[in-house]
């Protein structure tokens, strides 16, 4: 059964930590920004969910795993996730879909992929960072939550390129797979809540810019397993780019290289102190655009 395994594992870790998960709320600030701040959400990047409890906008990462991304396009582009169900909701934890069955046995007809666990930054790399731990760093690649090496290693590193990976901070997306490492197919979950468990475990493909709260709203399961008896379902997914220009939304994230993020960094790494998690972080939103289909 796709991703039953290795997921399934991951849940039972979830009844150890369910109660820091609630506890780690970001640190929301009110933000006032000018125009200059603000970074608009490419449309090629921007992937949208529409489900009957609202929709979810989700921002791509190619930087971070091309091929994914370049699957949920294809997929997206094909109708492929049309009316397919959250068949596997898990509260604490996340949302998965993409199964054609709904089942959790279903895949697309289009091959596996590698994995894409880590990737490799450069100087270029668009990466803000917010925290330096011991031996490497924490930051933003756009709206994704990223750790990697230090800036430091570059000079030492073939290509002047370091390790760095996604972090599974609430809203991330991530590709689900078998206990095969190169098998993720179609299916996909978004988080409800962090789970840093599967970090470098299952490949990050971008992160909910807005409808957190959908994600959150959707019918879960009480049982471990997580299979959801009627179960919502996505009406209609489509990359932004491939809608009429009148039907897109359009999408802006406060830009990490701001002066109102230093800020709002700042605050939450004081509000946290020693506790301080990247995921503290609420990147503000502005939305503008058609309303869900």
């Amino acid at each position: 059964m796709r991703f039953s395994t290795g997921l399934a594992a991951a849940s039972v870790l979830m009844l150890a930590s369910a109660a820091w998960a609630q506890e780690a709320a970001p640190v929301v600030a009110s933000v006032s920004a000018p125009a200059s701040e603000w970074r608009a959400v490419a449309a090629e990047n921007l992937l949208v969910i529409d489900t009957d409890k609202g929709r979810v906008l989700v921002e791509l990462a190619p930087e971070v795993a091309p091929g994914h991304v370049e699957r949920i396009r294809l997929l997206a582009g094909r109708g492929f996730f049309d009316n397919l169900l959250w068949h596997r909701v898990i509260d604490h934890f996340m949302a998965q879909t993409g199964d054609p069955l709904g089942s959790g046995e279903g895949q697309s007809p289009y091959p596996d992929l590698k994995a894409e666990f880590t990737f490799r930054r450069d100087s270029q790399t668009p990466f803000t960072a917010v925290a330096a731990p011991a031996g490497s760093v924490v930051g933003f690649l756009r709206s994704l939550p990223v750790q990697s090496q230090p800036d430091a290693l570059m000079a030492k590193m073939e290509g002047g390129r370091v390790s760095a990976w996604g972090l599974y901070c609430p809203g991330v997306a991530g590709m689900a797979r078998d206990d095969a490492p190169d098998s993720a197919n179609s299916q996909f979950f978004l988080m409800r809540q962090p789970y840093p468990s599967l970090e470098k475990r299952y490949t990050i493909w971008g992160r909910v810019v807005s409808g957190l709260d959908v994600v959150r709203a959707l019918k879960f399961s009480p049982n471990p397993d997580g299979i959801v008896t009627g179960p919502d379902r996505m009406t209609r997914v489509r990359v932004a780019s491939d809608l009429p220009e009148a039907e897109r939304p359009a999408v802006q994230v406060l830009d990490t290289n701001s002066a109102r993020f230093r800020a709002l960094a700042d605050a939450a790494r004081q509000a946290k102190g020693a506790d301080f998690s990247v995921c503290d972080i609420d990147l503000p939103v502005q939305v503008a655009g058609a309303p869900a289909a």
